[in-house]
C-alpha cells in the first residue's frame, strides 16, 4: 500500500466526486477528524476515526472484473464473507454510497452508485510489517498467528481442484512469471533470471508431490494473500484481506500460504520467521512437509511476486514507477535463496 493525498487524480469525473467526498469527515459524521486515504492497486481505503471503508477501483484485470456496479457489490459481499472466517470482529458490514438531492452520503436515501466495505480501523502498531521493522516478533507472535491460522485450516473446505488441475496452475502461472520478467525492458539480470530455470525444473520433479498434497486432502480453501501487512496482534489475532476476488487462487496448501507469509518476512528483513512459522504450524496441523516442497511454495511465490511487481510497469500509469523493478530483483533473489535451502 502507500499513502496519498485526498486530492488524488481519476480519469472518471464521477470517481473524482466519490473521492472528494470520503475524503471529507462530515462523510462519516465526525467533526475536527483527519481522513487519510491509502491507495492500494486495486482499492481505495479510508481511515476515518476508529473506521476503516473500503471502495473498490472500477478496473478490468485478466483475474478480475471490478468494472461495474453490481460486480463491486458482489465483491464487497464476498470480502465481508471471507474475512469473517478469520476476522469477524474486523468486518462490520457493506454499505452504500448513495447520491440524492443534498449530495452524497454513507448508507443514504438516494440512488446507490458505489458499494463499501465498512470495517473497525485496527491499530499500526501491532501489524505483523511494524513489529518485524522494529525486530518485536517474538515466540508469543508466532504461536498467536499459527494458532489462528490452524483452527481457520481445520475447519476450511477442502478443494474441488482435480490433482490435475492443481499442477496445471503452478505450470500455467509460472509460464507467465517466465513471459513477463524476462521482459528485457525491465533488465533484470540474467543471474537472477536463472532463478526461474531452477523453479521450473523444481515444479517438473515435485510434480508428483503438489498432485498428492490433492488428492490426501491437504489443499484448502484458504486465505489466499497471507502477508504481514495483512495480520494484526490484537486479542485475538486478526487475519484480514484475504483474495475474494478469485477463488482458485485461494486453493492452496496451508504451507504453500505459510511460504508466502516467510517470503514477505524475508523481504522485510526476516528470512528466519519462514521456518519459525512453518515448524509451529506443522506442530497444531500434526504434520510437516517436506523441506524440499516447502522450499518449492517458497520459490514459487517469490518468483509470482517479482511477476506482480514487474507487472506494475506495463499499466498505462503505474504507480510510483522507480519501485517496481528494484522490487521484482528482490523477490527474485529471494526465490533464488528459497531454492538453495537458504531460507
Amino acid at each position: 500500500m502507500k499513502a496519498a493525498g485526498c486530492e488524488g487524480e481519476s480519469s472518471s469525473v464521477a470517481l473524482a466526486d466519490k473521492l472528494r467526498f470520503l475524503c471529507e469527515p462530515d462523510a462519516y459524521g465526525l467533526a475536527n477528524v483527519k481522513v487519510t486515504l491509502v491507495e492500494t492497486h486495486m482499492s481505495y481505503v479510508f481511515l476515518a476515526g476508529d473506521r476503516a471503508y473500503k471502495l473498490k477501483k472500477p478496473v478490468r484485470y485478466p483475474f478480475l472484473d471490478f468494472s461495474t456496479l453490481a460486480a463491486r457489490e458482489h465483491n464487497c459481499r464476498e470480502e465481508l464473507r471471507l474475512n469473517r472466517r478469520l476476522a469477524r470482529d474486523v468486518y462490520l458490514g457493506v454499505v452504500p454510497l448513495t447520491r440524492g438531492v443534498a449530495g452524497f452520503a454513507i448508507g443514504g436515501a438516494g440512488a446507490v452508485v458505489d458499494w463499501l466495505v465498512e470495517m473497525r480501523r485496527l491499530p499500526h502498531d501491532l501489524m505483523l510489517d511494524a513489529l518485524i521493522r522494529t525486530d518485536a516478533v517474538g515466540d508469543a507472535h508466532v504461536n498467536a498467528i499459527c494458532d489462528a491460522l490452524s483452527r481457520f485450516y481445520h475447519c476450511a473446505e477442502a478443494t474441488r481442484l482435480t490433482p490435475e488441475a492443481y499442477v496445471a496452475r503452478f505450470l500455467r502461472e509460472q509460464a507467465i512469471n517466465r513471459d513477463i520478467l524476462t521482459r528485457a525492458a525491465f533488465g533484470l539480470d540474467a543471474a537472477q533470471l536463472r532463478a526461474l530455470d531452477l523453479l521450473d525444473a523444481r515444479l517438473a520433479a515435485s510434480r508428483a508431490s503438489l498432485e498428492a498434497s490433492v488428492r490426501e486432502g491437504r489443499v484448502v480453501d484458504g486465505h489466499g494473500d497471507l502477508r504481514p501487512e495483512h495480520i494484526c496482534l490484537t486479542e485475538p489475532v486478526a487475519i484480514f484481506d484475504c483474495l475474494e476476488f478469485n477463488a482458485e487462487l485461494r486453493q492452496v496448501d496451508p504451507f504453500d500460504e505459510i511460504a508466502l507469509l516467510g517470503v514477505e518476512c524475508a523481504r522485510l528483513g526476516s528470512p528466519h520467521l519462514l521456518r519459525r512459522f512453518a515448524e509451529a504450524l506443522a506442530l497444531r496441523l500434526g504434520r510437516a512437509p517436506p523441506r524440499e516442497l516447502l522450499a518449492l511454495y517458497a520459490a514459487w511465490r517469490a518468483a509470482l511476486r517479482a511477476r506482480l511487481s514487474a507487472a506494475h510497469l506495463l499499466e498505462p500509469s503505474p504507480r510510483t514507477p522507480g519501485k517496481w523493478a528494484p522490487l521484482a530483483s528482490q523477490y527474485l533473489d529471494i526465490a533464488a535463496r528459497a531454492l538453495a535451502g537458504n531460507i
